[in-house]
């Protein structure tokens, strides 16, 4: 899928490599770390893999969520206070891709894909009790001391 109407959007993160000057094989199991926090006793992070291809198109490799609640397991909730600086781990499952010479590496990071996956309304009460929608200020944190990362597999750089 074509990530590139999301690119005026002033909801995202995008973060993404210079232009590789040689093919970047990917193989195996790809996770996120993020550091996270929100004002909201629950949302949602969205991380996907996407291949940005020479001539501008956006192509999506993977993409996951997390719901923060559940950040711990879906055997239990944990809500998020505000001012709290939490890790939250996100499996994209598994690819085997060459990123192609010419080719970047980029990561977008969102608080929702609809109609992808189902929106959190960010009330931390049950989801479908209710039509209550509130919106979440996210930040996620990449420092020193919060590493947020994508950790990708990589097989060869040719």
């Amino acid at each position: 899928m074509d990530q590139r109407a999301i690119a005026p959007r002033q909801d995202y993160l995008r973060f993404e490599t210079a232009v590789l000057a040689k093919p970047v094989e990917v193989i195996g199991r790809v996770s996120a770390e993020l550091w996270v926090e929100t004002d909201s006793p629950d949302t949602d992070f969205i991380v996907k893999l996407v291949d940005v291809y020479p001539d501008g198109y956006e192509a999506l490799v993977l993409d996951a969520p997390i719901r923060l609640r559940y950040r711990q397991g879906l055997d239990r909730e944990i809500f998020m206070k505000p001012g709290e600086v939490v890790q939250a781990r996100i499996d994209l499952w598994s690819t085997s891709l060459v990123f192609n010479k010419g080719h970047k590496i980029a990561v977008h990071v969102t608080s929702s894909s609809d109609p992808r996956f189902e929106p959190n309304p960010n009330t931390g009460k049950r989801l479908r009790l209710d039509s209550e929608t509130r919106v979440a200020t996210n930040r996620v944190h990449y420092d020193a001391a919060h590493p947020s990362r994508i950790l990708l597999p990589i097989a060869r750089i040719y």
